[in-house]
């Protein structure tokens, strides 16, 4: 029972079967430079399942994703993101990461002399350090240090802190890899994706094409192995070979453990990639969701006649919200005429 209870321990929390609530966005306002691009957005992502976000350029696809993972440009002035339960708004991008949240970048960044194993390694054990934790979590209400603070920091030759096990609010979940483990997960996900094993000695992104530098982003979703995936256009600026190939690498890492929320202007990509469900935003609001067959619909028929209906709505909102505006401001004026006439 003792061996099976660490065992336990030493599974990730992203490792772990989907059981909790996934990716919960309401209500969701974000700002950038005090200009509002998100205008309340509703959308859950369970674990096991695909979801496709589509718009035209300009819509706001990048913005969610940017803010879901804590980039300190996107502020949000509302609404609310929780993970599994956990709120999210107030936890920086690496708490986020430890909870089992991924982003794969639309443009990743060049790493001179870091080699992609180095990197993905370091990615792996940062998050199995234990986070920061509050006065209050390390100290006694009398000021004194805490009994299982002081017993791990005194631990024999150091090994609370050369196996730490605390991953984010959720508790002990991870350890860090043996290095041999290491390089065999390393080495299996590479062949999934069908690149070189040469690939993990080359620096980040340095020279990489741009099919290179997709794939290294799905690499780290196969070895990070998160419980919620946010795949921002992995298909912009590849052939179709390329797209093909990163495709597979996505439906080799799907699974019932494992949420994608996939961001994307065209349908391509979805002809390998079969979606759950598939939503469009227009304007900072998600206006239409279904099924896979919505994104065949966008490829026949573009966005213009989701923009006609969504104008229309607006128009219809506005209309309404001028209406209430001016019956409030009438009901206040007579309450001001009334209150005036009492005292005179």
């Amino acid at each position: 029972m003792a061996n099976q209870a660490e065992t336990d321990l030493n599974i990730a929390v992203a490792d772990r079967p989907g059981t909790g609530e996934g990716l919960v966005i309401r209500n969701l306002h974000v700002a950038v430079e005090g200009r509002e691009i998100l205008r309340g957005v509703d959308l859950t992502v369970h674990q096991g399942e695909v979801h496709a976000l589509m718009g035209p350029n300009g819509s706001g696809k990048s913005t969610l994703v940017n803010a879901l993972m804590g980039h300190p440009l996107y502020e949000i002035t509302r609404g609310t993101i929780t993970l599994d339960g956990e709120d999210l708004l107030e936890l920086a991008p690496d708490e986020r990461a430890r909870l089992g949240l991924f982003l794969g970048f639309q443009y990743p960044s060049a790493i001179p002399g870091v080699t992609v194993a180095n990197f993905i390694r370091t990615a792996l054990v940062s998050l199995a350090r234990p986070r920061a934790r509050s006065e209050q979590e390390l100290l006694t209400e009398t000021g004194e240090v805490k009994r299982e603070v002081n017993e791990a920091s005194t631990a024999g030759d150091g090994q609370a802190l050369a196996q730490p096990t605390y991953v984010g609010r959720r508790g002990t979940v991870r350890a860090n890899p043996a290095l041999r483990e290491f390089r065999r997960q390393l080495r299996e996900a590479l062949a999934m994706l069908k690149m070189d094993e040469s690939f993990a000695t080359r620096y980040v992104n340095d020279g990489f094409s741009g099919g290179e530098k997709k794939r290294l982003e799905i690499l780290q979703m196969a070895m990070l192995r998160p419980r919620i995936a946010m795949l921002d256009e992995p298909d912009s600026g590849l052939d179709i070979d390329a797209v093909r190939i990163v495709a597979e690498g996505i439906n080799r890492l799907r699974g019932p453990e494992r949420g994608i929320l996939l961001v994307t202007h065209y349908q391509r990509i979805l002809n390998y990639v079969k979606p759950d469900f598939v939503h469009v935003m227009i304007d900072g609001r998600i206006v239409r969701s279904g099924g896979p067959e919505l994104a065949q619909e966008l490829e026949a028929q573009g966005y213009d006649w989701l923009k006609t209906d969504y104008m229309d709505e607006v128009e219809v909102e506005g209309q309404t919200e001028g209406r209430a505006q001016a019956q409030t401001q009438a009901q206040t004026q007579a309450q001001a005429e009334v209150a005036e006439h009492d005292h005179a």
